[in-house]
Order: C-alpha cells, then sequence, then structure tokens
C-alpha cells in the first residue's frame, strides 16, 4: 500500500539501556516504592529491579542533566538543556507531569532541589550568570531569582532545618542564601586558615548550620554557619562527586571508584572499593549515590548502576550496563536471534539480548568502532573500525579471527551477503572492498564509482548486486563481487534486495520533505512484512513511515526519546523490535512494534498508561490527502493579519523626525479647532474572518464588534456605546459568565488583550506581553476568573492568564497550523481544548506549562478541520463543527459517534441547558437535543422571513453564518455578509445590523439636502444609508463590478458610481436603477463628481492619469484634462463650475479649465482666493499642515471641509480620523485625532448641514458616523480625542531648565530600530482585483 498517510500500526518504547553518568552528578535515587529514577538522553526512567520492568517519562525535547527527588519520594523533577529549557516535575507513579516551569533559564539547567516540605524548588541554570531561582512549583511561579555566581555551579541544596535558607557550591566557592519575601541574598563561605580556597562538588546539610562539603582533592570541607571549622582529609583519592543525606547517616562517592559512609556525626563507618570488586575495573569513577536502609545504589562515569545490599558490601549487583562517553554508531541485529550488537567509539563491542533486556557479552577492542555486521549464519561478527581497519570475531567466545586494514580512513559500513560468502566494506575514502569469507577473508574486489565517503550500502537477495549510497547524495549499483559498476538501470530494475538501509532510492522517497533539500537522516531500516519503514534522523526522532512510500513528504509517526541525532536503526530478526541509537547520547533504546490489529487494544493500554502524548505523536497531521478546504476557510488562511507597520511603531517614527518637528515648533502652528466630534453609530459587523463573536449582554444588549471598536447595541432604542480602548482590528471577542464582562484579542506587534466592562465601557484589565502579531481567539473560565487566549504568531501560543491579577498562568506552542478556537474545560479549570486546521487538541495545564493531546481521529476517519468546539454535559464530553458539516462527539479524546449537521462547514455551535444550536455556511439555524439523536427545528436565514421592523435588507438568502447565540428567547445570528439579525422561536427574523462584505470600501457621498448617504465597495455593492436616528441601509444595488467612488447630482436625484474596470454608471438615486453607463477607460475610476448648480457636467477621475468631463444632458464626452504624471487621487469643482482642482499620486496639484480640460497655472495666493464647492483635495498651502511627520510611511487619504470652511477632517492610513482649523497653512498642524476604525480611512465627509460626519474604513469595511460637537460643548466621553502629537505651549511659558528637562531622550535607542523596510502596494495603487473564477483558481 503505497499511499502518503501515516502506517496504522505504532511503536512503544519497551526498554532503554544504560544510564547518564558523565558530566551529571547525583541523579539516581529510590523511589518510596523502591523503583530506581534516574534518566537517560531525553528519557526519565523508573526501573522496577523486582519485576525487571521500566517506565519512562517523555516530557523533555532535549538532554537532561539534572534530577531532584520530592521528599515523599514519588515525585521528582528533573532539568533539561536547550536553548529555552524547562523543569518538569513529575511522578514516578504513573509518569505523567504535574508541573512545567519555563521561561527563565536559558542554556540549561545545572542542578535542581526541593525543600524540606516539598513545596518550593530551587534551580540553578547554566548562562553566564548561572541564575539561581526559587519556584513555587505546583504554580509554576517564579518566587525569587538571583544571579547565582560568575562561574559554573555544581550543586545546591535547602538547609533542611532552617526554612528560607540553601546553599550552593561549585567552581572555587561555596555560598550560603538566605530568601526573604522575593529577594535572595548571599552570603559566600569563608574558607580562612582551616582549608585550602578549591572547587566544591557537592554538598549536604546537618543540624545546627552545619554543611558538609566535598571538594575536588578528595578532602571533606565541615562549614559551621558561612565558616570552615574542620576538614576531613583524604576522605576519597580524588574528587568527591556525590553525596547523600539519609536517616542513618552520609553516603559519598568518588573519582577513586569508593563509596564510604559515614554517621550523623561524619565519623566513617565503612569503605566500599568498587574497582576491587568482581565487576570493578580499573578507572571506574562514581558519580552518584544513594543510601536507603540496607541498600546502596551506585551510579558510574560509564553509564552502570549497581546495587550493593550492605551486610555484602562485598558483591555489588550490576543491574544496569551501557555504552560509556563517545559516539556510537554501529549497530545490527542477529539473523536468527533476539539479539542486537553495539559498537562504540569507547571502543567496546557488546552484545544485548532483548528477551531479558541485559547485557549477555561484551569485547573491548584497540580502535573506535563505527559500523558492525553479523554474517548470515550468525557465527562471525565484523566490525569496522575508525582507523581504517576492521576485525572478524567469533560470536561464540568473541576470538578474534582476522584484522586487515586496507583503507586509511574510518569504516563507516560493511555488510555480509545473504549467502554468506562475501563482506562488502565501505570506507570514507569513496571506495568499497570485497573480501571472501571462506578464503579467510581475501580480498576479492573493488567498487570505484563514488566521489565521496560511502554511508549504506545493501546486497541482493541473490548475493550477485549491491546498492551504495554516498556523501555526495548518489545511488550506485555494482555487480558482486567483480565490483564492476552498472550504469544501465534497466539490468537492476526487477533486483530484490534482501535488505533496505539506504536513505536513497525510489521506495524510500516518503521519507524526505517536499521541498527542503535537507540530508538530517542517517539511517532507514525497512520492514517487509508489517510494509513499514523506520528512520533516525538529526533531530532526536525515530519515525514510522510506511514502505514503500514513493511521493516526497509522506505522513509518519515520531517518537522522541533520544536528544541528540539518533545515528543507526534496526529491525530485529524477526521484526518485534526496533533497536535506535543514538550518537552523543550513546543511549540504546529498544522499541516494541504494536501491529495495526493491536493498535486498538494498544490505544486503550495507553491511556491506562497515558503514554499517548509522548509515544507517539502523528506527524503535522494523518493524512497526505486530506480533503481540500472548503473555499471560505481557504479564504479566510489567505488573510494576512501583518502589518508593514503597526500603530506601536509611530512613536520611534516620531522620534526619528524630532528634526523635523524642532524646524517646525520654532514656527508658531495653528491651535486645534474648537469643535469635535464624537462616535455616534458603526455600520458593520465583522463577520468574514471571525466566530462565535456575538452576544447578549447581562441586560439584554447585544455586544460585538467591528474595525477598532467594540460595540455595545441596545436593540430597543436602536443606540450603540463604543469600547474605544483598541487600536488596530478586533479579531476575537468573549464573554464573561455573567454576562457582563467582555474580552476583545486585536492585531498588533505586541498584541493586546483588553478585558472590559459592557456597562462602564471602561477597561477592567489590559495583558500584553505575551502574543505576536495578534490574538485570534479567547475564551473565559465558568468561574470566570481566568481567560485562555491564542495568538496569531507561527506556534499559535496559548496562554492561561488570571486576567484579574494581570497574571501569566502557563503558556504553550499550540500549532504549527492555524487554530480557530479555544475553550476552558467548564467542570475542570485546568483542561481545555483547542481546535483549528486539521487539528484538535485536548490541554492539561501543568505549572507554567500545559500538556496536550492529540484528538484521535481514528483510523477510518480522515483528519478533519475543525471551527468550533463545545463542552457538553461531562468534562469528557466535548463537541465539536468541522469543515465537512460534520458534528463529531468526543470523549477523552476518542470520537464516539458523528452527526452529518450541515453542508458545508458548521462555523457555530452555542450549547444550551438542554441541547445545543448550530450554525453553517449553508445558512441554516439548527436546534438538536441534548445528544444530537434529533434535530428539533431549523430555521432557514431568508428574505420572505424577515420582519416589517429590520434595519435594512438581506443581501442574500441563506448567508453563511459565522456566529450563534440565545438568550432572551431569541436566537442571534452573525452572517459573513457582516450582517447581525435576530430569529425569534416562532421563525420571523429581524436584521438589525448590517455594514459591507469583505473587501475596502472607498466610495462615500452624501446627500446634498437629506440626511442619507452612499457608500461603494469591493464588495460589489452600492448602498443608500439613513443618517437620521434609524440608521437603517434604505436600498442596496448589486454591482457587476466593484466600485470606488459615487457622487450625488446637486439636486440629488441622481448618484453617479465610478467602477474598477474603468466604466461608470449614472442611476436613478431612489430606485438604484441605471439612467446611463459609459466605459473609456481601462483603469479603475477614482474620483468622480458633478459640477455645481445645474450638475450639467460629470468629471471623472480615473488611474489612467486622466480626468474624462462628460456633458450630462447630451450624454457625450466634451473634455479631456490631460498633463498629470501619474494617477488621479482627488478632484474638486469651483463655485462657478468652470474650474478643477485634482490631486495626482505624485502629489501634484494641478487646475483644469472645464469643460474642455485645458491645463491652467494658478500661483498660490490665488488659490486660496477661489471659491471651491467641495475641498476633499489633500495638496495645496491652505491644507500643507494635514500632513504628518511620518508622511513618508503613511498617506493622508481624503479630506473634507465643513461648509463655513472653519473645520477640515482628515482620514489617513493609520486610522486616524483627525480634525484641523481651515486654513492649515505651515507645517504639522495641530489637531484632534480620533481612533475606531482599524486600518486606513478611505473617505470622510461632512454632511450637508456640517451635523454628522461619515467616515469609511477601507479593509475595517465600517460607515462611521459622528456627531459633530461644535464649539462649547465639553466633551466628558473619554480617550475619544487625543490631542496632536506635541502639545507643549511654544510661547516659551517655560524655565529654561525644565525645557531642558523636557527635551532629555529617556528611549532607550536599542528600542528605536529601524522600520521594516516597506514593501507591498497601497490598496488604491493594486492592480486591478481577479475576478471570482481567477481568486478560485489560485486557492486551487
Amino acid at each position: 500500500m503505497a499511499d502518503g498517510t501515516a502506517p496504522n500500526c505504532h511503536l512503544r518504547l519497551e526498554w532503554v539501556y544504560g544510564y547518564r553518568g558523565h558530566q551529571c552528578r547525583n541523579n539516581l535515587y529510590y523511589t518510596a516504592s523502591k523503583e530506581i529514577v534516574y534518566f537517560v538522553a531525553g528519557v526519565g526512567v523508573v526501573y522496577n529491579t523486582r519485576e525487571h520492568k521500566q517506565k519512562f517519562f517523555l516530557g523533555h525535547n532535549d538532554d537532561i542533566i539534572s534530577l531532584a527527588l520530592h521528599p515523599e519520594r514519588t515525585l521528582v523533577a528533573t532539568g533539561q538543556v536547550g536553548k529555552e529549557p524547562h523543569i518538569c516535575v513529575w511522578d514516578t507513579y504513573n509518569v505523567q507531569t504535574i508541573s512545567i516551569l519555563k521561561d527563565v533559564h536559558t542554556h540549561g539547567i545545572a542542578c535542581l532541589a526541593f525543600d524540606h516540605d516539598g513545596q518550593r524548588l530551587v534551580s540553578i541554570g547554566l548562562d553566564s550568570k548561572n541564575t539561581i531561582c526559587v519556584w513555587d512549583w505546583k504554580k509554576g511561579r517564579v518566587l525569587a531569582t538571583a544571579a547565582g555566581h560568575t562561574d559554573r555551579i555544581f550543586d545546591v541544596s535547602w538547609d533542611l532545618h532552617q526554612p528560607n535558607k540553601m546553599i550552593s557550591c561549585g567552581v572555587k566557592h561555596i555560598k550560603f542564601w538566605s530568601l526573604c519575601g522575593n529577594a535572595l541574598a548571599a552570603k559566600r563561605g569563608v574558607f580562612g586558615k582551616t582549608g585550602e580556597l578549591q572547587t566544591i562538588l557537592c554538598l549536604a546539610c546537618a543540624r545546627d548550620e552545619v554543611t558538609y562539603s566535598g571538594a575536588l582533592n578528595g578532602d571533606i570541607y565541615v562549614w559551621k554557619g558561612i565558616n570552615l571549622v574542620r576538614t576531613v582529609h583524604s576522605a576519597h583519592g580524588s574528587g568527591i562527586f556525590s553525596m547523600n543525606a539519609c536517616e542513618e547517616g552520609f553516603a559519598t562517592g568518588g573519582r577513586d571508584g569508593c563509596v564510604r559512609l559515614w554517621d550523623l556525626n561524619f565519623q566513617p563507618i565503612t569503605l566500599i572499593d568498587l574497582r576491587e570488586t568482581d565487576q570493578g575495573y580499573r578507572g571506574l569513577s562514581v558519580r552518584s549515590v544513594c543510601w536507603q536502609g540496607d541498600h546502596i545504589l551506585v551510579g558510574t562515569q560509564d553509564s552502570e548502576i549497581f546495587e550493593i545490599v550492605v551486610h555484602e558490601r562485598n558483591k555489588p549487583f550490576l543491574i544496569m550496563q551501557g555504552h560509556c562517553e563517545g559516539e556510537l554508531w554501529a549497530l545490527a541485529a542477529h539473523p536468527t536471534k533476539p539479539l542486537a550488537v553495539t559498537g562504540s567509539d569507547d571502543r567496546s563491542v557488546r552484545i544485548w539480548s532483548l528477551i531479558d533486556h541485559a547485557l549477555i557479552a561484551r569485547c573491548n577492542m584497540e580502535e573506535p568502532i563505527r559500523c558492525v555486521a553479523v554474517s548470515s549464519d550468525g557465527i562471525h561478527l565484523a566490525l569496522g573500525m575508525k582507523d581504517g581497519s576492521f576485525t572478524v570475531l567469533r560470536i561464540r567466545d568473541m576470538t578474534e579471527v582476522v584484522h586487515i586494514k586496507d583503507r586509511k580512513e574510518a569504516i563507516h559500513e560493511l555488510k555480509y551477503s545473504p549467502d554468506g560468502s562475501y563482506l562488502s566494506v565501505g570506507s570514507n575514502d569513496s571506495s568499497i572492498d570485497i573480501y571472501g569469507v571462506l578464503q579467510r577473508y581475501k580480498k576479492v574486489g573493488e567498487c570505484f564509482g563514488s566521489l565521496s565517503f560511502i554511508t549504506h550500502m545493501d546486497w541482493s537477495t541473490d548475493s550477485k548486486y549491491l546498492q551504495t549510497n554516498d556523501g555526495s547524495g548518489r545511488r550506485l549499483f555494482y555487480n558482486m563481487p567483480s565490483g564492476k559498476e552498472i550504469t544501465n538501470r534497466e539490468e537492476i530494475k526487477d533486483v530484490q534486495w534482501a535488505t533496505w538501509t539506504c536513505v536513497l532510492g525510489p521506495d524510500v522517497n516518503g521519507i524526505w520533505p517536499k521541498y527542503l533539500d535537507v540530508n538530517g537522516i542517517n539511517s532507514v531500516d525497512a520492514n517487509f512484512k508489517d510494509h513499514v519503514l523506520v528512520t533516525g534522523d538529526d533531530y532526536g526522532l525515530v519515525k514510522l513511515f510506511r514502505y514503500p512510500g514513493f511521493k516526497k513528504g509522506a505522513k509518519f509517526k515520531k517518537y522522541i526519546g533520544h536528544s541528540a541525532h539518533v545515528t543507526n536503526v534496526r529491525w530485529s530478526y524477526d521484526y518485534q523490535w526496533v533497536i535506535s541509537i543514538g550518537g552523543a547520547d550513546h543511549s540504546v533504546f529498544q522499541w516494541q512494534l504494536i501491529p495495526e490489529r493491536k493498535s486498538k487494544e494498544f490505544l486503550h493500554i495507553v491511556l491506562q498508561e497515558s503514554f499517548a502524548d509522548s509515544n507517539s505523536d502523528q506527524s503535522d497531521s494523518d493524512q497526505s490527502d486530506v480533503p481540500e478546504l472548503d473555499s471560505e476557510i481557504e479564504q479566510e488562511l489567505q488573510i494576512s493579519y501583518h502589518r508593514q507597520i503597526y500603530k506601536e511603531d509611530l512613536p520611534q517614527l516620531k522620534e526619528k523626525c524630532k528634526e523635523k518637528r524642532q524646524a517646525a515648533t520654532s514656527k508658531k502652528r495653528e491651535k486645534p479647532p474648537d469643535s469635535s466630534v464624537r462616535l455616534h453609530f458603526v455600520h458593520g459587523y465583522r463577520g468574514y474572518d471571525c466566530r462565535n463573536n456575538l452576544f447578549y449582554t447581562q441586560t439584554g444588549e447585544i455586544v460585538y464588534h467591528v474595525a477598532a471598536v467594540g460595540i455595545v447595541y441596545n436593540r430597543q432604542q436602536n443606540i450603540q456605546r463604543f469600547y474605544l480602548g483598541h487600536d488596530d482590528d478586533i479579531v476575537c471577542l468573549a464573554i464573561h459568565p455573567l454576562k457582563d464582562y467582555i474580552s476583545t484579542g486585536q492585531v498588533s506587534r505586541d498584541s493586546a488583550i483588553h478585558i472590559w466592562d459592557a456597562e462602564l465601557l471602561k477597561p477592567l484589565s489590559v495583558l500584553k506581553g505575551h502574543h505576536q502579531f495578534g490574538v485570534c481567539a479567547v475564551d473565559f473560565s465558568a468561574d470566570g476568573k481566568r481567560l485562555a487566549s491564542v495568538g496569531l504568531d507561527e506556534n499559535h501560543t496559548i496562554v492561561l492568564w488570571d486576567w484579574k491579577k494581570g497574571e501569566k498562568l502557563s503558556s504553550v506552542r499550540g500549532s504549527a497550523e492555524k487554530i480557530f478556537v479555544v475553550k476552558l474545560n467548564p467542570y475542570i479549570p485546568d483542561k481545555l481544548v483547542t481546535a483549528g486546521i486539521k487539528h484538535i487538541k485536548f490541554w492539561q495545564r501543568a505549572g507554567g506549562g500545559l500538556t496536550g493531546r492529540k484528538g484521535c481521529f481514528g483510523s477510518l476517519r480522515k483528519t478533519e478541520t475543525i471551527m468550533c468546539v463545545v463542552y457538553g454535559w461531562t468534562d469528557e464530553m466535548v463537541f465539536s463543527g468541522t469543515s465537512t458539516g460534520d458534528i463529531y462527539i468526543w470523549k477523552d479524546m476518542f470520537i464516539i459517534k458523528r452527526i452529518k449537521a450541515h453542508d458545508g462547514p458548521v462555523f457555530s455551535m452555542h450549547a444550551l441547558e438542554k441541547g445545543f444550536v448550530t450554525g453553517g455556511k449553508d445558512g441554516v439555524v439548527v436546534l438538536w437535543d441534548d445528544t444530537f439523536e434529533r434535530c428539533l427545528k431549523t430555521y432557514g436565514v431568508k428574505r420572505s422571513a424577515l420582519a416589517p421592523g429590520s434595519k435594512g435588507l438581506l443581501l442574500e438568502d441563506n448567508p453563511s453564518i459565522r456566529a450563534i447565540t440565545l438568550g432572551h428567547g431569541h436566537i442571534l445570528v452573525g452572517t459573513k455578509n457582516g450582517e447581525i439579525l435576530e430569529v425569534e422561536k416562532s421563525g420571523p427574523i429581524t436584521l438589525l445590523v448590517q455594514g459591507h462584505m469583505e473587501g475596502e470600501v472607498w466610495g462615500l457621498d452624501v446627500h446634498p439636502h437629506l440626511p442619507i448617504c452612499a457608500t461603494v465597495s469591493d464588495d460589489k455593492t452600492l448602498r443608500i444609508w439613513d443618517l437620521s436616528p434609524s440608521h437603517c441601509m434604505l436600498a442596496v444595488r448589486k454591482l457587476k463590478k466593484s466600485g470606488r467612488c459615487c457622487c450625488f447630482s446637486p439636486d440629488g436625484k441622481s448618484l453617479a458610481v465610478g467602477l474598477n474596470d474603468g466604466s461608470f454608471l449614472i442611476v436613478n438615486s431612489d430606485t438604484l436603477e441605471d439612467l446611463v453607463s459609459f466605459h473609456h477607460r481601462k483603469e479603475h475610476i477614482s474620483d468622480i463628481k458633478f459640477s455645481p448648480g445645474s450638475g450639467k457636467y460629470l468629471a471623472v477621475a480615473s488611474h489612467d492619469n486622466f480626468i474624462d468631463i462628460y456633458n450630462i444632458m447630451s450624454s457625450k464626452r466634451v473634455g479631456i484634462c490631460k498633463g498629470a504624471s501619474s494617477y488621479i487621487t482627488h478632484l474638486d469643482w469651483d463655485k462657478r463650475g468652470k474650474l478643477l482642482q485634482v490631486n495626482t499620486g505624485a502629489k501634484e496639484q494641478l487646475f483644469f479649465e472645464a469643460p474642455r480640460g485645458k491645463p491652467q497655472i494658478i500661483n498660490k495666493a490665488e488659490v486660496d482666493k477661489i471659491d471651491w464647492t467641495s475641498w476633499t483635495c489633500v495638496l495645496g498651502p491652505s491644507c500643507e499642515g494635514i500632513w504628518p511627520m511620518v508622511s513618508e510611511v503613511t498617506d493622508v487619504s481624503a479630506s473634507c471641509l465643513t461648509s463655513n470652511k472653519k473645520v477640515l477632517v482628515t482620514g489617513d492610513d493609520f486610522g486616524f480620523v483627525k480634525l484641523f482649523r481651515y486654513p492649515v497653512k505651515g507645517k504639522y498642524g495641530k489637531f484632534k485625532r480620533y481612533v475606531a476604525h482599524s486600518t486606513h480611512v478611505t473617505n470622510v465627509r461632512w454632511t450637508h448641514d456640517d451635523s454628522l460626519l461619515v467616515t469609511v474604513g477601507g479593509a475595517d469595511t465600517t460607515v462611521m458616523i459622528w456627531t459633530h460637537e461644535v464649539e462649547g460643548y465639553r466633551q466628558t466621553i473619554q480617550y475619544d480625542s487625543e490631542e496632536s502629537d506635541f502639545d507643549s505651549d511654544e510661547d516659551g511659558g517655560y524655565d529654561s531648565d525644565v525645557t531642558r528637562e523636557n527635551e532629555i531622550n529617556y528611549t532607550i535607542r536599542a528600542f528605536a530600530t529601524s522600520l521594516h523596510p516597506m514593501s507591498g502596494i497601497k490598496p488604491h495603487l493594486q492592480q486591478k482585483e481577479p475576478s471570482q473564477e481567477e481568486r478560485q483558481g489560485i486557492v486551487r
């Protein structure tokens, strides 16, 4: 079965050979249940010697180097190395993570210790300051941290008899610490005359401030307080690596291979010299001792563990062995027995029994060993050496048969032919030698084809061919035994290979990623019987693929444990086990294969043993042929939330423009205007890329968001109130269980989550510092105390907050794929679930981290994309809606049922007291009973069901439903088209809120004498809005193309609309029916205006750099204005209708005579005297001051002057609406600034009587209505207006010192980083939009 899916069988870690003795100390203990706990590579091991069984803790992702035992002896803490290393506290009984401690240390965690009651943990980092940190480990909270010492620290211990005191020791120092509050203070130990200053390797505390410490020269130093009071000379012959305190006294172990036991007053009891015992050897060095009752555990430098019974201390038991320090590369499986052979740079070759999990033979050679092979009859064992020689031993008694050295470079691969007559030997000097086994290993052939070192080779089953891989990535074939290269590939087309261990070739294409050129795979081995392939790579992963796999980028199952590169993997002779070996961690792992038929049982065992998260992690998704994503989800994934420039960058930009600013402030600048505006009503709801963002509050108002505004809407009075604390797009919203507080998350570089009061509209808490680029999902816990959030960064980081304190409780990398929803478990606040593209994950809080398990879709079902999730009636039941319209019911992490609910994705789901309600892309709302057995009622969202009181019109039947909630006897629905509807249980639908759909809104004009306005957008609609208190959409017309501008005629009876394909139409402003249309240009029409008076002429500006003038009465083009060097952005008529003022993209201000279009040159002084019908231009001396300092980065897109010519309003690319006093002469005029739009404000207009201001936002799709509050009216609303950027009086009202102090720059230079280089095209400069068909073409 050569498909690209992951195999259905599993590997399960069964045994780990070895113990990490090198570069570690004090890492071997008895647990309360008399098991032994230690670590190897990245695995914590709990070994039961009586039953000869091991359990594994796999919560680390790199080498573990430190371990501490909790005083109750069931929990241990382990610390690892790495760039962002973490500490895991775990239970030795069920090997489950209890707490993860992270975000403090870098490089690694050198040592750990629990205090006497086990509540606190101290850790020491490997960073340059050897940071010392004290944790409340259950909560994952840091209590105190301090710089430990300038040199390495080797051991740390709490004083078990005085709380808040601890001692650390290391290179040439010992320090006595006291913890007071959250501060750590240290005093250095005074060596005085009693002993020389030297490196202290280990320590133990006793009563009455007495501390014993082991030194590098073998002495034991005894301290009282901080003073050295006595020395026990030559307690050991050399360095004392380990000291262990127990009830009976102290045990010490040293480099001299001795273990000594001391009584409580440190008088010697006995000495055990391990070098002199049966299993001892010269150079044995003790790294760890543990004395418990009458048993002593000893760990050595060379990866052995001894157990000594005190009354038979001359007969230690050797209970664990492994390879010593040095890279481990050689591995072979015995051809007929359950044995594995390994050879290492420690010069030993070892034979392991896979059934007894024990070392059964060992032989030391002269040279480091790099590869091994066993002959097919199991009699001979060949070893390839680093010096270019190879040796053959008899397996029976490990005696030498022959030793041959024909090469100078290392032998990296050798293999016996299946018939046993030849041995092929591949070396690093690019050649392969063939030796005849029966001719006492006489050389019978050579292969010269490779240009690089030989890495892998395989024989054919008939022993006639050899295939090889080399370091340059070539795959070659040779005839055997002559060694002649085969260049005709036809010859070897049907060859059967006896083994497949090559990493190159068509059968193993699947192991290579699709688009990356990496060579991180060191070893593979094919299991022909079960059609699976195992690989070992440079990232410490063992992976299982289907075999053969012809297409690159196949899916796999991956297994962690090895910390460094996995150098070799092999199946046992009967394919029951996989053996994998680690290079730098020199460990040997034995994995059991759980075949497909047993996988189901295995999963249930997994749950009892809870190995699931560590033992099998699927590749990012299990299927290669994941169903095509729904077009709507695909579109949503294309949306980028990255800004070229974030609002946070503004202060830095301004800082850069300081010189400009000082030049400007020397001149007198205009004051800002006296009048102000206040946000009054917003048309729009963000439905196109958000879900479940619409709720009823306690008082029955409706809360939702659009652009940068949180909106609380009272549907009885039709008024809106606003939360304006955000400064960029809000993309998620959740409501507190009491329905009075709201949480919203926004897009920004360091994204903020605001929790605010729906009644007072004041922020209660702002959470920052842990999400980048944006927050895409938030959820409150059932008790309302916690909040979970998911970021838009590439790891989709999940953070759990105590939001009232503003404290981060836990965080974890969520998923590489986008996450759509996070839900906290209502019954157990420490559990949560996240779901998104092709995954669902179940999380459990563990201290400062979270441990996650992927939902198991089972082998029969495809992995689905999940759009919404709710919890059911128990803490284990989860209901999720998928992108294919199914509802999956999960128990724990398994699917127990699936129900077909909708056509197309289920975007929203809400749990009721008894039952559920769901909504999907098919525009249908469905009520279900509490088990999803019965569908109780369905509501189609159709125009025919609209009730008379609706505030607008439905654009289409069955719009895609993105949010759904129940309350106050109604179902509240939010659609992708930006509509909010209220569905009554009996069926009628009331439309409450509506706005433009996805796409930028640019076109805006207000009626010359009625309170209505028109907008036109990229969503291909022209809409008429009522600005009077009824605030509804009066009319809508779908256009064939999207539009960018519109204009009412002076009598208000017709409306001109400019479209993006270069055409424009004039429609009846009541019925929106066509009166006339023209198509003379190719690029889009950017501005359109009727001449004043009777509106006889219409000026149409396009991106083709022309303005066409039409006579409306005769429907003819009568003039063309030429001469602009760039696209036209704005145009205005003078009062007489004889002159046009034009702005272009090249910032030119041009004048043309109408209607012929002849260019005019008018000097600046004259321009001010001309009486203009409207002022919407952004250039010229009278509005010079509207351009901000950072105008290279931000463009002012629009402006509009009140009819009394006193106040000029502008909209810019930062989403700011600004009011200036007109004329704005001189640079950098002062202004009042308002934030509500999130992206560029594309157009602004005052109504005919200046009482209201209408603004439209480009990408945020909103139409905002502001009331104009003329002078004398004091604003009471907070943070609605922000004065201009610098506002100190320039009248010299300061004392000179104060002025100087004001100008001192306290910003740290490092933060004033330069901006990202600008790239991308402004919306109005972009090429025309792709059509729907083209767009779908791209998506596929």
